[in-house]
């Protein structure tokens, strides 16, 4: 009994200072209206942007996960959120165009490296093996709940502060999600494990199969990233074209849009478990791709239908995210299945990186005040997961080469 009540505290104590870690997660992507007009930037210039904070994420997160083999992942933890308030101040204090927010906001989506998957490692190298796979759900689970909280309290308290202020909260949360980990979690020696070689990296790149499951993810990222970073945006234009009590308030619908990633993911699982992965995976992609067009071309909508249209499509292109994952791991032999997530995270965040920019690329070519503007915008979206359908669709010729016999 005293060791359950003990891993259900050390799994709360994570998950809360993950959900704290991320209050400004959605900072740029909640601002990006204010930014652009305040800062005269263009679409492109805006996606980039929203994009560079995943361009951080990719180039760390190799370097940090592999870390983990050698140090406690804590450690690894304290310092990258201690990173990410450095960043969120430095932002809300010297940001003053665009190169400037640039480079902080790079140097936040750094901080997120070393705190989301270390910190998924921190918690399960602490957690007895039963209770492994309850803690890693919780763990992810949490990820779209402090993405939909940042949305959430960014539209309620951005009326009242200015915009720097705001980074101070955000660096105020990430210092107090160190705290929960430095006083709630002890420190524990490095397990042994089997470190990553030029071996390992060589067999991962070998076996196609997990090439298109991480090319699946690179198609998953770049539409879901790029809605997040722009639907705020999007919705500031409809409100202005036609006003209306449900996009007035577009931080609101952002955040719901997000907390709907946690049950259509969980669905998407059981999905891929019923009906079999890649059957389910190449029937979920092209639906998000036919909202995707479906929603650009919806600006002349009735609000009432829009914004339903809206949360449904979020809902749909969080179907296939967990199938992935889930699909990557079964097909991974224990001795390198770190490298293959390594490969995994960063061919997918290279995605989340991609999709703000081609969004912002396609607003400027086609207008960013006008319905064709929108309509090429989402549709680079559709091209997006379109990339990953075409990949995933090489599952079945592609034979296996990292499974044990």
């Amino acid at each position: 009994m005293g060791r359950g009540r003990s891993s259900l505290t050390l799994i709360a104590t994570f998950c809360s200072a993950e959900a704290v870690s991320m209050a400004g997660f959605a900072l740029v992507p909640s601002l990006l209206p204010r930014l652009s007009q305040q800062w005269s930037l263009s679409a492109t210039e805006a996606g980039w942007l929203a994009g560079i904070y995943f361009l951080g994420y990719i180039v760390a997160v190799p370097v940090l996960v592999s870390l983990t083999d050698r140090i406690d992942a804590r450690r690894i933890y304290l310092a990258c959120a201690a990173l990410s308030g450095v960043a969120m101040a430095g932002f809300g204090g010297f940001a003053d165009d665009l190169w400037s927010a640039m480079c902080w906001w790079w140097l936040a989506g750094l901080g997120l490296a070393g705190t989301y998957m270390p910190g998924l490692k921190a918690l399960t190298d602490r957690l007895p093996v039963a209770a492994q796979s309850r803690g890693t759900a919780f763990y992810t689970a949490t990820f779209g709940v402090g993405a939909g909280l940042s949305y959430l309290w960014i539209e309620l308290v951005q009326v009242a502060l200015p915009w720097p202020s705001l980074f101070a909260v955000a660096a105020a949360c990430a210092a107090l999600a160190l705290l929960l980990v430095w006083r709630g979690v002890a420190p524990a020696p490095v397990l042994a494990t089997v470190r990553a070689t030029g071996g390992h990296w060589a067999t991962v790149l070998r076996d196609r199969r997990l090439l298109a499951f991480c090319g699946g993810y690179f198609g998953h990222n770049w539409e879901l990233f790029g809605f997040r970073g722009w639907l705020v945006a999007y919705l500031t234009w409809l409100n202005a074209s036609m006003h209306h009590p449900w996009t007035s308030l577009p931080g609101l619908i952002a955040a719901l849009a997000t907390f709907l990633a946690v049950p259509a993911s969980i669905l998407g699982n059981e999905g891929a478990h019923r009906w079999g992965r890649s059957r389910w995976l190449k029937s979920v992609m092209p639906l998000s791709c036919a909202l995707a067009l479906a929603v650009g071309l919806a600006g002349e909508l009735s609000r009432h239908l829009l914004v339903p249209l809206i949360l449904i499509y979020a809902a749909s292109m969080n179907l296939d995210s967990a199938a992935l994952t889930a699909g990557l791991l079964t097909e991974t032999a224990a001795g390198i299945r770190g490298t293959a997530l390594a490969l995994y995270s960063s061919i997918g965040f290279a995605g989340a990186f991609v999709g703000p920019v081609a969004f912002g690329v396609a607003l400027d070519a086609f207008g960013r005040n006008s319905q064709a503007g929108w309509l090429a915008a989402f549709a680079t979206l559709a091209c997006g997961v379109g990339c990953g359908r075409w990949a995933i669709g090489r599952l079945e010729t592609s034979p296996s080469g990292t499974q044990p016999p």
